[in-house]
């Protein structure tokens, strides 16, 4: 009898493994160029379909500080996502963000926080340090199921997709008003598929983080701000 129990649940073990993962999976290779045509590093593609798909559990982040400034300099996550804010500098620095999206305040630390910090609700969140007024970095939170962040080429990949129609979302630091972009669809096959898009940007494009000036934290956080009213 126990054996035949044995059996049963290694079947039904491989059965939820097979349906779990997507049917024809598939991918997305994409390259994010501003309007001159320059690869453009930290910008955002998220994707949605008609189909609403069974999504895992947002896994946790990490939003780190390394020489002083934050990184990644773009965190892309879900909504509900826990992000937690080690501080690998030597010296203490004071997190916050004024954003309607999150208002958070993680006084003068050293080393990581005992809690982390819930991004609930979707939206752009600007990270600044009270001590460091040039140290400024994003939190974009998405309700869309599929997201990546682009690297310094300007390039991501998208994997384990279903094949089948996307809506295309882009987003920027520096796009107007600092919003996301509508990028209509893509038609994903099975073979998978390589797609340039561009970004209108409202400055030139960033490709590394900067040494901004003081006011680059204030600055920042009024854009998210005024285009979140």
């Amino acid at each position: 009898m126990s054996k035949h129990l044995h059996l049963l649940f290694a079947f039904s073990l491989l059965g939820i493994l097979l349906f779990s993962a997507p049917l024809h999976a598939t991918r997305l290779q994409a390259e994010l160029v501003d309007d001159q045509g320059q690869p453009l590093a930290n910008a955002v593609l998220s994707l949605r379909s008609a189909v609403s798909p069974e999504v895992a559990p947002a896994a946790a982040a990490v939003m780190d500080q390394r020489s002083q400034q934050f990184a990644p300099n773009v965190l892309a996550v879900r909504s509900g996502t826990s992000v937690s804010f080690p501080n690998s500098d030597n010296i203490r620095h004071h997190v916050y963000s004024f954003s309607l999206a999150k208002r958070f305040e993680l006084r003068l630390y050293q080393g990581t926080p005992s809690e982390p910090v819930i991004f609930d609700k979707p939206g752009v969140v600007v990270l600044g340090c009270n001590i460091h007024d040039w140290m400024v970095g994003y939190v974009y939170v998405t309700d869309d199921p599929w997201f990546a962040v682009s690297d310094a080429q300007g390039k991501l990949n998208l994997e384990q997709l279903p094949a089948g129609a996307y809506t295309v979302s882009l987003w920027h630091p520096q796009a107007p008003d600092m919003l996301p972009q509508a990028a209509g669809q893509v038609q994903l096959t099975e073979a998978g598929s390589q797609q340039r898009f561009t970004l209108t940007m409202q400055a030139p494009a960033i490709q590394a983080v900067p040494s901004a000036p003081a006011s680059a934290f204030g600055d920042a956080f009024k854009k998210a701000r005024d285009a979140a009213q």
